[in-house]
Protein backbone atom coordinates (compact mmCIF):
# COMPACT_ATOMS: atom_id res chain seq x y z
CA UNK A 1 0.00 0.00 0.00
CA UNK A 2 1.44 3.35 -0.97
CA UNK A 3 1.56 6.41 1.22
CA UNK A 4 -0.91 8.14 -1.08
CA UNK A 5 -3.52 5.43 -0.59
CA UNK A 6 -3.02 5.51 3.17
CA UNK A 7 -3.46 9.29 3.18
CA UNK A 8 -6.64 9.40 1.14
CA UNK A 9 -9.36 10.89 3.26
CA UNK A 10 -6.96 12.54 5.70
CA UNK A 11 -7.03 16.31 6.01
CA UNK A 12 -3.60 17.59 4.97
CA UNK A 13 -2.28 20.63 6.76
CA UNK A 14 0.46 22.71 5.31
CA UNK A 15 2.72 22.16 8.26
CA UNK A 16 6.16 20.55 8.58
CA UNK A 17 5.10 19.09 11.90
CA UNK A 18 2.33 17.09 10.23
CA UNK A 19 4.85 15.59 7.81
CA UNK A 20 7.15 14.67 10.72
CA UNK A 21 4.33 13.04 12.67
CA UNK A 22 3.23 11.06 9.65
CA UNK A 23 6.77 9.88 8.96
CA UNK A 24 7.32 8.98 12.60
CA UNK A 25 4.09 7.02 12.95
CA UNK A 26 4.50 5.16 9.68
CA UNK A 27 8.21 4.73 9.07
CA UNK A 28 10.36 5.32 12.16
CA UNK A 29 9.61 1.93 13.66
CA UNK A 30 10.36 0.13 10.40
CA UNK A 31 13.42 -2.08 10.24
CA UNK A 32 16.33 -0.44 8.45
CA UNK A 33 16.07 -3.12 5.76
CA UNK A 34 12.46 -2.10 5.14
CA UNK A 35 13.01 1.66 5.35
CA UNK A 36 11.94 3.29 2.10
CA UNK A 37 14.36 5.14 -0.13
CA UNK A 38 14.24 8.86 0.80
CA UNK A 39 13.50 9.92 -2.78
CA UNK A 40 10.66 7.42 -3.12
CA UNK A 41 9.32 8.52 0.25
CA UNK A 42 9.55 12.19 -0.79
CA UNK A 43 7.62 11.43 -4.00
CA UNK A 44 4.95 9.54 -2.06
CA UNK A 45 4.56 12.41 0.42
CA UNK A 46 4.12 14.87 -2.45
CA UNK A 47 1.67 12.55 -4.18
CA UNK A 48 -0.29 12.31 -0.92
CA UNK A 49 -0.73 16.07 -0.93
CA UNK A 50 1.91 17.33 1.46
CA UNK A 51 3.35 20.62 0.17
CA UNK A 52 6.84 20.46 -1.36
CA UNK A 53 8.21 23.12 0.98
CA UNK A 54 6.98 21.30 4.09
CA UNK A 55 8.30 17.92 2.90
CA UNK A 56 11.72 19.47 2.26
CA UNK A 57 11.72 21.16 5.66
CA UNK A 58 10.76 17.89 7.36
CA UNK A 59 13.64 16.06 5.68
CA UNK A 60 16.04 18.86 6.66
CA UNK A 61 14.77 18.68 10.26
CA UNK A 62 15.34 14.92 10.37
CA UNK A 63 18.80 15.21 8.79
CA UNK A 64 19.76 17.83 11.36
CA UNK A 65 18.52 15.60 14.17
CA UNK A 66 20.59 12.71 12.81
CA UNK A 67 23.70 14.91 12.89
CA UNK A 68 23.48 15.40 16.66
CA UNK A 69 25.74 13.22 18.74
CA UNK A 70 24.07 10.79 21.15
CA UNK A 71 23.01 12.75 24.19
CA UNK A 72 23.71 10.15 26.85
CA UNK A 73 21.67 9.92 30.00
CA UNK A 74 24.13 11.42 32.47
CA UNK A 75 24.16 15.15 32.93
CA UNK A 76 24.20 17.46 35.87
CA UNK A 77 20.97 19.18 36.89
CA UNK A 78 20.73 22.71 35.62
CA UNK A 79 18.51 25.74 35.71
CA UNK A 80 17.21 26.86 32.31
CA UNK A 81 16.61 30.50 31.45
CA UNK A 82 14.61 30.85 28.24
CA UNK A 83 15.38 33.57 25.71
CA UNK A 84 12.60 35.94 24.71
CA UNK A 85 12.28 34.11 21.35
CA UNK A 86 11.98 30.74 23.13
CA UNK A 87 9.40 32.21 25.52
CA UNK A 88 7.38 33.52 22.59
CA UNK A 89 7.29 30.05 20.99
CA UNK A 90 7.09 27.93 24.15
CA UNK A 91 4.31 29.08 26.44
CA UNK A 92 4.29 28.53 30.20
CA UNK A 93 2.56 25.16 29.81
CA UNK A 94 5.26 23.88 27.42
CA UNK A 95 8.11 25.17 29.59
CA UNK A 96 6.49 23.61 32.64
CA UNK A 97 6.11 20.30 30.83
CA UNK A 98 9.79 20.33 29.87
CA UNK A 99 10.64 20.91 33.54
CA UNK A 100 8.33 18.04 34.51
CA UNK A 101 10.05 15.73 32.01
CA UNK A 102 13.44 16.66 33.38
CA UNK A 103 12.39 16.24 37.02
CA UNK A 104 10.89 12.82 36.32
CA UNK A 105 14.04 11.66 34.53
CA UNK A 106 12.54 11.34 31.07
CA UNK A 107 14.81 14.14 29.84
CA UNK A 108 18.27 15.07 31.00
CA UNK A 109 19.37 18.69 30.84
CA UNK A 110 21.30 17.78 27.67
CA UNK A 111 18.31 16.12 26.00
CA UNK A 112 16.13 19.07 27.05
CA UNK A 113 18.47 21.36 25.11
CA UNK A 114 18.22 19.13 22.05
CA UNK A 115 14.43 19.21 22.34
CA UNK A 116 14.42 23.01 22.55
CA UNK A 117 16.81 23.25 19.59
CA UNK A 118 14.60 20.99 17.45
CA UNK A 119 11.43 22.82 18.53
CA UNK A 120 12.92 26.14 17.51
CA UNK A 121 13.95 24.61 14.17
CA UNK A 122 10.31 23.84 13.40
CA UNK A 123 9.62 27.56 12.88
CA UNK A 124 6.12 27.09 14.24
CA UNK A 125 4.61 29.88 16.28
CA UNK A 126 3.66 29.00 18.94
CA UNK A 127 4.57 25.41 19.73
CA UNK A 128 1.64 23.47 21.16
CA UNK A 129 1.97 21.05 24.05
CA UNK A 130 1.02 18.18 21.73
CA UNK A 131 3.75 19.15 19.26
CA UNK A 132 6.23 19.33 22.13
CA UNK A 133 5.31 15.82 23.26
CA UNK A 134 5.80 14.42 19.76
CA UNK A 135 9.16 16.14 19.32
CA UNK A 136 10.37 14.71 22.64
CA UNK A 137 9.22 11.28 21.51
CA UNK A 138 11.03 11.58 18.17
CA UNK A 139 14.24 12.73 19.84
CA UNK A 140 14.22 9.97 22.44
CA UNK A 141 13.54 7.44 19.68
CA UNK A 142 16.55 8.71 17.74
CA UNK A 143 18.93 8.36 20.68
CA UNK A 144 20.65 5.09 21.58
CA UNK A 145 20.18 3.87 25.15
CA UNK A 146 17.06 5.99 25.73
CA UNK A 147 14.62 3.08 25.47
CA UNK A 148 13.23 3.48 28.99
CA UNK A 149 12.76 7.24 28.63
CA UNK A 150 11.20 6.65 25.20
CA UNK A 151 8.74 4.11 26.62
CA UNK A 152 7.76 6.47 29.44
CA UNK A 153 7.28 9.33 26.99
CA UNK A 154 5.35 7.11 24.59
CA UNK A 155 2.86 6.45 27.39
CA UNK A 156 2.48 10.19 27.97
CA UNK A 157 1.91 10.86 24.26
CA UNK A 158 -0.46 8.02 23.48
CA UNK A 159 -2.40 8.29 26.74
CA UNK A 160 -3.38 11.84 25.76
CA UNK A 161 -4.73 10.83 22.33
CA UNK A 162 -8.39 9.80 22.18
CA UNK A 163 -8.89 6.09 21.47
CA UNK A 164 -10.64 6.66 18.15
CA UNK A 165 -7.39 7.91 16.61
CA UNK A 166 -5.57 4.58 17.12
Amino acid sequence: MTLASRCSGLRMKENVFDVLIYLFQNYMDADEEQAPDPEILRDELLEAGFPTKEVSRAFEWLESLAEHQPIGSLSTPSFRVYSSLEQSKLDTECRGFLMFLEHTGILSSTSRELVIDRLMALHEDPITLENLKWVVLMILFSQPSEEIAYARMENLVYDSIPGYLH
